[in-house]
């Protein structure tokens, strides 16, 4: 009976001894796990930040570049109406100098004719058409030509053609033949007034020139600005929704770590709950039951004739010695 109780004893410490074991290896094992579950979500929740600001960034930039496209374009139009706006008042002042210098130049050949008749350019010969010759070879007279009506609008009315001379002037202004010398000041004034117009007229076309290369530079910068713009918008949209797929992943992610922490978290729970006692009192439940095998042993040893009592009178006798 006694080596029954002993042997139980022992088996008893045996299964302690496997208990034990089984619980310190999966305490390290399920602490392991779960530190490597933290620091799984611990990456998961850094990679979720840096997405969640670089999708943040790409949404301001394309929104950046969006709005510079529409200033460019407003820009554009804008440049457009002015350059329109530039070009139509550089025709009209083309038109009002060049009408103006033909009206001038029809007063100067005016005066040459009854002034300086070797300076006078003669009309062109009125050509006559096909019913004009009709008329003529059937003994009938052309119609006169009318003269010219002046400038529309400007106030300057053209010299009305005349075969007869003007009247002579006043006696207070002297002899006739004079009229001559004050011709050739009214002549170069008219000259003055043409070349004015021929500067400004020069200076208009210089201008509508560097302002229409200006304008068309500033077209090709804008168009590849914009071509450039839009490109970047394609890219970092394309980056931008990358990102998003790659942080739902992540997230996705982290939701199924975070389940499968929660689930290892209960594991440990229940370890604790089922090694927590046996680790706490391991060493004095060894203790104890080696306190009973011994105890046993001496037991049986009683049983089978040995005097303990004479055993501890000689170690107490040997002690004193």
């Amino acid at each position: 009976m006694i080596d029954a109780m002993i042997a139980n004893l022992k088996e008893e410490q045996g299964a302690d001894d496997q208990k034990k074991a089984y619980c310190e290896e999966n305490f390290d094992k399920t602490d392991d796990e779960k530190k490597g579950l933290e620091q799984s979500i611990s990456d998961s929740e850094v990679a979720i930040e840096e997405m969640e600001g670089a999708i943040a960034q790409l949404r301001d930039e394309i929104a950046d570049l969006e709005d510079g496209i529409k200033a460019l374009d407003k820009m554009v139009a804008e440049a457009t109406e002015q350059r329109k706006e530039e070009h139509s008042d550089y025709e009209a002042m083309m038109a009002g100098d060049g009408a103006a210098k033909e009206v001038l130049l029809f007063a100067k050949n005016r005066l040459n004719k009854f002034y300086n008749p070797k300076l006078y350019v003669a009309p062109p010969k009125r050509e006559m058409s096909e019913e004009d010759r009709v008329v003529v070879n059937m003994g009938g007279t052309l119609a006169p030509t009318q003269p010219p009506a002046g400038i529309a609008g400007t106030g300057i009315t053209v010299l009305a053609q005349s075969r007869v001379a003007p009247a002579p002037p006043p006696e207070t202004f002297g002899a006739y033949q004079n009229k001559g010398q004050e011709n050739g000041g009214v002549v170069a004034m008219i000259d003055i007034l043409v070349k004015d117009l021929d500067k400004e007229m020069t200076e208009g076309k210089v201008t509508e020139t560097n302002a229409q290369e200006d304008y068309e530079k500033t077209m090709a910068d804008s168009a590849a600005k914009r071509a450039q713009d839009s490109k970047s918008i394609t890219d970092k949209s394309a980056t931008k929704a990358q990102t998003e797929e790659a942080l739902q992943t992540e997230e996705d992610s982290k939701k199924s770590t975070s389940q499968e922490l929660a689930a290892k978290l209960e594991e440990i729970h229940a370890l604790h709950g089922e090694c927590d006692w046996l680790v706490q009192y391991y060493d004095a439940r060894k203790e104890a039951r080696a306190g009973e095998v011994n105890a046993l042993g001496n037991a049986k040893d009683v049983l089978n004739g040995a005097d303990y009592s004479l055993v501890q009178t000689q170690r107490h006798r040997n002690l004193r010695a």
